[in-house]
């Protein structure tokens, strides 16, 4: 997707434009401040900086299954109460044909890998409000 995104409306919006159906992949992640993390980690993090992204849950679906941020933040909420960042991909299909479940399977399991290992550049990271997440580098 070539799209502007400002918003998961704006995702949502440019996933149902695209020439072949989207499915939407969305990976749940905690900020948690790892066991081996140095004392200035642990002070940032408790300021409110720093931390590392842990994949909690994933979630796969077609845009027509999508309503609101709303109603995606009070599903996910029934399966992980406390996530604080999601991260969105879209997976295209084939042939006038949405991806299913199982082929998003592969994808997510690699997005899990990519977030674990702090390589998220691929994805779009929304807060629990449905605004996208810039990630202060420093």
């Amino acid at each position: 997707m070539s799209t502007s995104i400002s918003s998961f409306e704006d995702l949502v919006s440019a996933a149902r434009q695209q020439p072949e159906p989207q499915r939407l992949l969305f990976v749940f992640t905690r900020v948690e401040l790892p066991d081996d993390c140095t004392p200035q980690q642990r002070a940032r993090f408790e300021a409110g900086a720093g931390g590392a992204l842990a994949p909690l849950a994933c979630l796969d679906k077609t845009p027509e299954e999508l309503g609101t941020f709303s109603e995606l933040l009070d599903e996910s909420r029934r399966y992980v109460q406390e996530w604080t960042i999601v991260f969105a991909a879209a997976l295209a299909g084939k042939r006038g044909c949405a991806p299913t479940s199982e082929e998003a399977e592969a994808p997510l399991n690699s997005m899990v890998e990519a977030i674990k290992a702090g390589s998220t550049g691929a994805f779009i990271p929304f807060d629990t409000q449905g605004q996208p997440v810039i990630f202060d580098p420093s």
